[in-house]
Parts: C-alpha cells; structure tokens; sequence
C-alpha cells in the first residue's frame, strides 16, 4: 500500500473518530432542544378547561413543573398524563391540550427538567424521573386511580411513555410518531456514521413496549420524515394485545392533529372512553 493511500486512511480514521467524540460530548444538545421560562405563553385562557399550576419534586430533589387542565365537562372522569416532544415547552401545546380537553378529557402534561419552569437538565434517567413524580401527582395529589389514566407519548414522550407503561398501571397508552430506540434513530440520521456504538441513551421502547399489559394505540404520519413510519409499525408488531394502529394520510412529524382533523380526535377519544370502562 502506498505511502498516500496510507496517509489518506489516516486522516479519515481521524476525521471519524473525531466526529464520534464530538458526538458524545454534544448528544444531549443534539437530542434535547428546550425553550425556558419565560418564553412562551404562561398565562393562556380556555373556554373549555381551568388550567392548574402545579410544582412537584424529582425522586433526586428537582423541582418540576407542570400544568393541569381540568375539562369543564369530563363524563369518564380520564385524565391524560401527556408526555410531549423534544422541543419547546408546554405552552407550544396548549392548542393541543385544549382540543382534547374539548372532547372531555382532563391533561395532565408536565415540564421536563431543564424544560419551561422546571429546573435541571434533561437526560434520559431524568426523563423517567420526571414522569415517576408526574404519575405520583396524578394518583396521589389528584386522587386520580390508575384505571382512569391514559398515558400519551409524543415523539420522545412515547420513549417515556412507553418506560412509565412497562412498569406503572395505567388504563391505556397512545403513542404518536413512536421510535423504537435511540439507536436506531442514529442509524436513521447519519448511516454512513456508527453513532449507535457511540451515543449513550438508549430510549429502547422495542424491548420495553411487551411489558405493558394496558391496551395500547398506535398513531403515525404516513408521510413522517423525522422518525419514520416503520418504527411505528415495528412497535406495534411488537406490542401485546388488545391494540390497534391509526395511520395518518397526509400527515408528517408535526401536523399529525392538524391533518387528521376531527376524525384524529374522534379516534382518540373513543379510545380512551374503551380504555376506562374497561
């Protein structure tokens, strides 16, 4: 081998180590993007729910935040423990808070730590912390019994709602553009990098999403360029019965509720009603 051939497999060896160190050393900026208080709208009205402000505290001594909305007119008496995405805060969702407080369900969703008012930074153990002391709110603050909650993972909310599920009684789990692990997604995102023997979260919901025993629904954009449809279906394949899988024409990473529509809500809400009359 020559000389330059050499020296070129030299510089690309390094070229690569050096990208996976820097990986490492930004994963979790690359993978968490949150937006602090006070930015955003913390003080929204709603003709259709009264919001809570409710603070509570990390199994490690964080101090949370998050907000409750109590639906003027829940029949089933459910209350769904929303886990959001990645990015932003929970004022990005109060739209989606108030169309389904507006099919007559209460939500519950909190502030990841490092998230809106919460304090910390996020990390995957934290995420499951978090959500350990948000189910805790709901059962013993708000008195509600697990048979009256649903448990709703966006993105990677589902990764946290599907670690809750596994181990906490709920009465059912939604899961919207689901991925199977952190992993897989880096092998998504960059292909021609190993960034999966690299980076240490693992989010691993295919291995985890057989131990939820509480019926279990499926949502994913067919058109969803961010986590692709496959992982949805692979989660779904995966999952034990009573389940079901909603896909979503039109629909991408983002716009999910918007291009479902009334039909997207309708699905949601007949599946919740299923899931506490059980």
């Amino acid at each position: 081998m020559s000389p330059t051939v050499l020296r070129t497999a030299a510089v690309i060896v390094m070229f690569l180590a050096a990208s996976l160190g820097l990986v490492r050393l930004f994963e979790n900026r690359m993978i968490y993007h949150p937006v602090r208080y006070p930015q955003g709208d913390w003080d929204p009205s709603s003709p259709w729910f009264t919001r809570d402000d409710l603070t509570f505290e990390a199994e490690d001594g964080v101090r949370l935040h998050g907000w409750y909305a109590r639906s003027h007119d829940n029949p089933t008496g459910v209350v769904i423990l929303f886990f959001p995405g990645n990015a932003g805060n929970i004022t990005h969702r109060f739209d989606n808070i108030e169309r389904l407080a507006q099919r007559g369900a209460d939500v519950f969703i909190p502030s990841y730590r490092g998230y809106g008012r919460s304090e910390g930074r996020p990390s995957e153990p934290g995420l499951y912390r978090d959500a350990d002391a948000a189910y805790r709110v709901v059962t013993e603050r708000l008195e509600v019994p697990p048979a009256r909650i649903v448990v709703f993972g966006r993105s990677l909310g589902s990764a946290v709602a599907v670690d809750l599920a596994s181990r906490r009684e709920v009465a059912g789990v939604i899961l919207e553009a689901p991925f199977t692990s952190a992993r897989d997604m880096a092998r998504e995102m960059l292909p021609v990098l190993p960034l999966e023997r690299v980076i240490r979260s693992r989010f691993d919901s295919l291995a985890k999403i057989d131990r939820i025993a509480a019926p279990l629904l499926v949502v994913h954009g067919r058109l969803d360029r961010i986590v692709p449809y496959e992982h949805g279906q692979r989660l779904y394949a995966a999952a034990e019965e009573p389940k079901a899988f909603y896909p979503i024409t039109g629909a991408g990473h983002n716009d999910t509720y918007q291009v479902g529509g009334e039909d997207y809500f309708a699905r949601l809400q007949s599946f919740w009603e299923r899931a506490v009359r059980q």
